[in-house]
């Protein structure tokens, strides 16, 4: 053994941390990127989450909402209140929240239909979860043409993840959203939403070329000097510089314009059939959030009476979006945490924990109260409890008509 062994024997640490394979890669993240996905989500993220204000609410709301969906631990019919499965999504790595690594992959399936989680095992057991950033990822597919492996690229070096490695679980979960047309790769609700999403930043970027010229389209400048001669070049020349410096932008609206040797302003102005861009920004925006499954009343879209009010606009928001999410997510996690040799555990999102559904709870309970052909048990099941427990800990005491 050289000096140099010597001295790395002598201060390396007794215990070595736990720590992410892919983590060394990310301090050297600043030279270019990789984009292996069928459709450039760095594209898709920059011009939509980025840049496209109703693209951002809507990927938000999906990805906050789902991520503070309490998830129940169930070993086949029993709940389980402790168990290391909980505390590891609870707190899944030293810098992170379980509910912020739940947001990360709920916002990654919105933006690029595909999430991927790496999990750190010690001595077997998951002990630290890390979501990777899908346009580093690329699905390596095996000779029978299902994943055999997953390649996790930054600045040209390669960490590759075993798909169904030999000696236990995978280490990296790959969770997507399902296309019709790729057997590896999801597809994003962003990219269902791409045609109006340009034509919303389009509509954007028009007004804001309209309020760059006063609000309204440029007239026309006639020349009526007395030779009826066209301008020269120079004086062409100069009299475009003077307008633009002078009569263009939001600073200069409504200043005078001082013409000279013949020239004359011809103004121009909109048709109530050109100012229909409005609608047409209105109905992309519509369908942006129809694309994410938002009802539009929540994002503050006008004109769309859909729902009578917004509760109900949020309760369809909440059953129809963001339960079916949560509950994809919590059966993934579950089936990909649990031990080799362990029971059957199951995460189940808990709706009745969740406050947009309190009036669907208590209407529920107020019918099941009513029933009086069910006994006692058998109303506590109906609304999700178990069978009442006496003192003694038996069930079954307290039933009646």
């Amino acid at each position: 053994m050289g000096l140099r062994g010597l001295l790395d024997s002598v201060l390396r640490p007794a215990t070595e941390a736990k720590a992410s394979r892919a983590g060394p890669l990310l301090a050297l993240s600043g030279g270019g990127r990789a984009v292996w996905t069928p459709r450039d989500y760095a594209a898709l993220a920059r011009e939509g989450y980025a840049r496209n204000p109703v693209v951002h609410r809507a990927v938000r709301m999906v990805a906050e909402a789902a991520a503070s969906v309490p998830l129940v631990l169930y070993e086949g019919a029993r709940e389980l209140d402790t168990h290391p499965l909980l505390d590891l999504l609870a707190r899944p790595s030293p810098g992170q929240s379980g509910q912020g690594l739940l947001e990360e992959i709920h916002g990654y399936l919105q933006v690029a239909g595909n999430a991927y989680l790496e999990r750190v095992d010690i001595d077997g057991n998951p002990r630290e979860l890390h979501a990777l950033r899908p346009d580093r990822v690329r699905v390596v597919p095996g000779r029978d043409g299902w994943p055999e492996a997953f390649d996790y690229t930054v600045a040209g070096r390669t960490v590759r993840f075993p798909a169904d490695p030999r000696d236990g679980h995978p280490s990296v979960l790959h969770l997507k959203v399902f296309h019709p047309l790729n057997d590896h790769y999801g597809f994003a609700p962003l990219e269902a939403a791409q045609v109006s999403l340009d034509l919303h930043n389009a509509a954007g970027a028009w007004n804001k070329a309209l309020l760059d010229n006063a609000a309204r389209p440029s007239g026309a400048l006639v020349y009526g000097g007395a030779d009826a001669a066209n301008l020269t070049d120079e004086q062409f020349d100069r009299l475009k510089g003077e307008l633009e410096a002078g009569y263009q932008g939001p600073a200069n609206a409504g200043r005078p314009l001082l013409l000279e040797g013949g020239l004359d302003w011809k103004p121009m102005g909109f048709t109530p059939r050109d100012m229909d861009f409005i609608e047409a920004k209105n109905q992309a925006a519509r369908e942006i959030a129809l694309a994410f499954g938002v009802p539009p009343m929540l994002l503050a879209i006008p004109g769309d009476n859909t729902f009578a009010n917004y509760q109900e606009a949020n309760r369809a928001f909440w059953r129809q979006t963001v339960l079916p999410l949560a509950a994809r997510v919590g059966e993934a996690l579950a089936r990909w945490l649990s031990p080799r040799e362990g029971a059957d555990l199951r995460l189940v999102p808990d709706a009745d924990a969740i406050e947009a559904l309190s009036a669907e709870r208590a209407a529920l309970w107020e019918r099941v109260e009513r029933a009086s052909f069910l006994t006692r048990g058998e109303k506590r099941q109906a609304v999700g409890y178990g069978a009442e427990e006496d003192v003694s800990g038996e069930p079954g005491a307290g039933e009646g008509a």
